[in-house]
C-alpha cells in the first residue's frame, strides 16, 4: 500500500527516485490523471516536485527546477557568461521571423533582454544581467538548454 501525504504519493516519488540511479538520468517526468510529478537530480541528490494540472501560468521559479548542467559550449567559454537560470528551451528572437534580442558586438544595458527560454510552456525573458558587449551568443535559435549552461558572454 502507497504511503501518502497530501495526496502525494510518496512510493511512486521513491520508485522515481529510483529509476533516476538505476539509469543515470538527471530528471523523469510522469503525469497520471491531474498529478504532474517531475524527479530531477542535482548533486547526487534527488528533489521531486508534484503539481496537479493544468498548471495555469506557471511561475518562473516554478519551472526552474535545477538538473545537472552538460555543457555544449567550450569548456571556458569565460567567466562573464551569463548563465542559464532554468531548464527549458532557447528562442534568440521574439518570434520565427523577428530579429534577435541580441547580436555578436551589440551593446546591451543592465536589465536588456538578451533571450528567452521557453518552460512549461511559459515564456521567460532572461535579462542582462550588467552592462557590456554581446562578444559570443553560445547556443543556436530553439536549443534546449540546461540550468547553469552559459547562455551569452558579456565583456
Amino acid at each position: 500500500m502507497s504511503i501518502k501525504k497530501n495526496g502525494v504519493d510518496q512510493q511512486l516519488i521513491r520508485d522515481l527516485a529510483g529509476i533516476l540511479n538505476d539509469t543515470n538520468l538527471t530528471e523523469i517526468e510522469v503525469e497520471l490523471g491531474d498529478l504532474k510529478v517531475r524527479v530531477s537530480r542535482q548533486s547526487q541528490a534527488v528533489h521531486a516536485v508534484a503539481a496537479p494540472l493544468p498548471a495555469i501560468a506557471a511561475a518562473p521559479a516554478a519551472a526552474a527546477q535545477p538538473a545537472v548542467a552538460a555543457p555544449a559550449a567550450p569548456a571556458d567559454p569565460s567567466k562573464n557568461a551569463v548563465p542559464s537560470p532554468m531548464v527549458g528551451t532557447a528562442y534568440l528572437a521574439p518570434s520565427p521571423d523577428a530579429k534577435p534580442f541580441v547580436e555578436i558586438g551589440q551593446k546591451v544595458k543592465e536589465g536588456q533582454t538578451l533571450l528567452i527560454i521557453e518552460a512549461m510552456k511559459t515564456m521567460n525573458q532572461i535579462p542582462s544581467p550588467r552592462a557590456g558587449t554581446v562578444t559570443a551568443i553560445l547556443i543556436e535559435d530553439a536549443q534546449p538548454v540546461e540550468y547553469g549552461m552559459p547562455l551569452v558572454v558579456l565583456e
